[in-house]
């Protein structure tokens, strides 16, 4: 039972090292988690309930493990083409393009489940 404890923290040790990784060397990691502190601050203060919670951290969970996946293919074709080669080239434009459908899908996911709550909130704060 130790072993196999043992190599499930070693396991998570390894995750998040490619976590640290992926925020140390790509700088749009650090605007997405900018945004997703954002977005917290804001579903905090609507107080929305538990199916929009949901949706949003499930939202922004694709949009990290796009980031991630992303630069797993970055790395890798760096690692088997180390030379400019046109299909390296289109490996890394459509995982790139990856994050970007996951992040315009998520802004719209963020403003249809929280766009509704802040107009009311907002329309409450100027009537007083």
């Amino acid at each position: 039972m130790r072993k196999f404890t043992r190599s499930r923290v070693r396991s998570f040790g390894h995750a998040f090292q490619g976590w640290w990784y992926v925020l140390r060397t790509q700088r749009n990691a650090w605007l997405e988690v900018a945004i997703a502190c954002g977005v917290l601050v804001v579903s905090i203060w609507l107080r929305l309930d538990s199916i929009r919670w949901a949706l949003l951290v499930l939202t922004a969970a694709l949009v990290f493990a796009a980031e991630f996946f992303n630069t797993a293919v970055e790395v890798i074709v760096d690692l088997v083409s180390p030379e400019h080669h046109p299909l390296a080239k289109i490996a890394k434009d459509v995982a790139a393009a990856a994050v970007l459908v996951t992040a315009a899908g998520a802004v719209v996911i963020g403003l249809l489940l929280m766009g509704p709550p802040l107009l009311l909130k907002l329309q409450g704060s100027l009537a007083r």
